[in-house]
């Protein structure tokens, strides 16, 4: 009875947590709420996000802004077409006594900004996917284990595609969740430009230390499921696979490819951490739909027939839910 208090007591602290972070954030971000709720979401399921957007729309800052809000590590890598495996996990130096020793590079930190992930080549990409799967990485046949919590947040732009190397699905599978980043409204834009063309300096609190993050992590998945509602979610998963028979006409006809078991984890985790940062203590279908477009846009695979008719991938899951 204690640690069910307890476990109570965790949640609710975590749903505080979540509203100190929003309101720490918002100092700097205007807007984007629904991208700022989907990131924390992930990171409190200890998953990674990539952010799809055109340039200009604040992707860098809003990860920086998270990082510096949170008590983390924080290293940024600027993804070119010449950079190499060694120049992210790091490689072995010869020290002052011609011994060799291990000089790491910038994915030991706790949040990973991997900036426009789709300009460098599939080598250097593998080396990311082994990081962010394994949560180390092999250098010189050694395996290095990273430090806990770890995150990746990429950062991709889906309008200038000359010179890149388009993730491939099974790298994409990685990504817990794939946020679309839109322009602000008028007035956010209006208050975006009145906050960044002046000396204003905005200083920021440290909200949650690495050891919290740990604990409200492990939390998320002790949260309990009612059996309906986990089914529910995989069944949404089921449903984007043509082959399937649950799939519907739509599915059949426009898509090649559904998503994976891994996207039934995905959505009863970020279920379970949206039930529990809205002040609930068991998520219920509308938790699963809240995250289901994160979870499956980048997961499913459009037929030629679908693309000739101009259907997206959010108008299929739209119709799924």
């Amino acid at each position: 009875m204690e640690a069910q208090q307890s476990d109570v007591a965790a949640v609710d602290s975590l749903h505080q947590s979540y509203h100190d972070l929003t309101n720490e954030i918002g100092k700097v971000i205007v807007g984007q709420k629904d991208v700022v709720k989907a990131v924390i979401i992930s990171l409190f399921s200890n998953g990674h996000s990539l952010l799809v957007g055109v340039p200009g729309l604040a992707k860098t800052l809003l990860i920086s802004t998270i990082a510096d809000v949170l008590d983390l590590e924080f290293k940024r890598i600027q993804f070119t077409p010449d950079l190499m495996p060694s120049d992210i996990t790091g490689s072995e130096i010869l020290d002052e006594q011609r011994n060799f020793k291990f000089n790491k590079g910038p994915l030991f930190s706790n949040i990973v900004l991997a900036d426009e992930i789709n300009r460098t080549p599939p080598k250097t990409q593998s080396a990311l996917l082994e990081a962010m799967q394994e949560r180390s990485v092999t250098v010189g046949g050694v395996k290095y284990t990273l430090d806990k919590p770890f995150f990746v947040l990429a950062t991709q732009n889906p309008i200038e595609q000359e010179g890149t190397y388009p993730l491939p699905e099974a790298q994409l599978d990685r990504f817990m969740f794939n946020i679309p980043l839109d322009y602000p409204s008028y007035e956010e834009e209006v208050q975006v430009v009145k906050n960044t063309t002046t000396n204003q300096k905005i200083s920021l609190s440290n909200i949650l230390t690495g050891e919290q993050i740990l604990d409200f992590q492990s939390l998320i998945r002790k949260i309990p499921i009612a059996d309906n509602v986990l089914e529910y979610a995989v069944q949404l998963a089921s449903k984007t696979r043509p082959a399937s028979e649950l799939a519907p006409a739509e599915v059949k006809n426009y898509i090649s490819w559904g998503a994976g078991p891994r996207a039934s984890q995905y959505l009863v985790l970020g279920a379970k951490c949206h039930a529990a940062i809205s002040g609930k203590y068991s998520p219920d279908k509308e938790d699963v739909q809240a995250v289901a477009n994160y979870v499956l846009r980048h997961r499913i695979v459009r037929n030629y027939k679908a693309e000739a008719e101009a259907i997206s991938e959010e108008d299929i899951i739209k119709n799924l839910l």
